[in-house]
């Protein structure tokens, strides 16, 4: 068996044509989806993640506003720049990049986003809006954004049984209650496994839908996956290569080589999930932004 192919980055253009249109049709009525990123310290990795999401951000029409703080800032300002975000009519959608700097209590400020501007899905009220299955919730994008590549490529999770494969706040938790929840890409029978779990492949070798979010290179071998598996591979991890220029190559949480042989359908790494996360962001920013004018919340 050969796997199909499940790309990401095609999912995510479909959805980001989507709302370009939408973006579009809203501007005509006066609305302009706004988001802002906060960037504290100088990480190159957060430095560069960020700006990939400005830039999508103003691909889509959207009011894209970046603030970048040092690394020496301090808990009040921030928290007082945050204040001052939520009270802004421009900004529908806030987001902090994390991790923040160490004298920086990443707790506080998640908690002092306005939940209906938290398009990252972090705020304990998302969360538990998302636990008790209210359909309004901003969903944390990452585990939206696997939803939507099982229904846009016909894979229905509803009566089958979903294995995550890590139980981290981002993706692991959130990605159980999306699978779990009454509504399209739910319905699921969800099993958790994380690296407590005794014997890992006896558990994912009873998923009809997989998805690999524990952050370890090639964590789920072809002996873990039963055959027909529908594969999400979440993972991001960098090993050496001494034959590529950069000395290293980008992998999964998944053996893509051995997995791809006996599952229906698989997600690569790079050009799976994680064009998705973004194109996610921007959907809940949109949305966000059509709630606070409609007078939703």
């Amino acid at each position: 068996m050969s796997a199909k192919i499940i790309s990401g980055k095609e999912i995510a253009g479909t959805i980001r044509d989507e709302l370009n249109e939408q973006v579009a049709a809203l501007a005509k009525e006066g609305l302009v989806p706004g988001l802002a990123t906060v960037l504290a310290g100088d990480d190159p990795a957060s430095r560069l993640y960020v700006g990939m999401k400005n830039k999508a951000a103003a691909a889509a029409g959207i009011h894209s506003r970046q603030i970048t703080l040092s690394d020496s800032v301090g808990e009040t300002e921030l928290l007082d720049l945050i204040s001052e975000l939520n009270a802004d009519p421009a900004i529908h959608g806030i987001l902090v990049q994390l991790p923040l700097p160490r004298q920086i209590d990443e707790s506080k400020v998640l908690l002092a986003i306005d939940p209906d501007k938290d398009v990252d899905g972090f705020h304990p009220v998302n969360v538990g809006r998302l636990a008790t299955g209210d359909p309004n919730v901003l969903a944390p994008c990452t585990p939206r954004g696997v939803i939507e590549m099982l229904v846009r490529s016909g894979v229905d999770p509803s009566g089958k049984h979903a294995v995550v494969v890590g139980r981290s706040n981002i993706v692991g938790k959130p990605m159980a209650l999306l699978l779990l929840r009454k509504a399209a890409g739910g319905n699921a029978t969800v099993t958790v496994a994380h690296s407590r779990t005794r014997d890992l492949g006896a558990v994912t070798r009873t998923a009809d839908i997989l998805i690999a979010a524990v952050g370890w290179p090639n964590t789920v071998t072809r002996d873990m996956v039963k055959p027909g598996v529908t594969v999400i591979d979440v993972g991001t991890n960098r090993v050496d290569d001494p034959s590529r220029e950069r000395g290293y190559r980008v992998v999964g949480d998944v053996d893509f080589e051995g997995v791809s042989e006996v599952a229906s359908a698989i997600t690569p790494v790079p050009g799976g999930v994680g064009p998705m996360t973004i194109a996610m962001l921007l959907a809940n920013t949109v949305e966000a932004a059509i709630r606070q004018n409609s007078g939703a919340r």
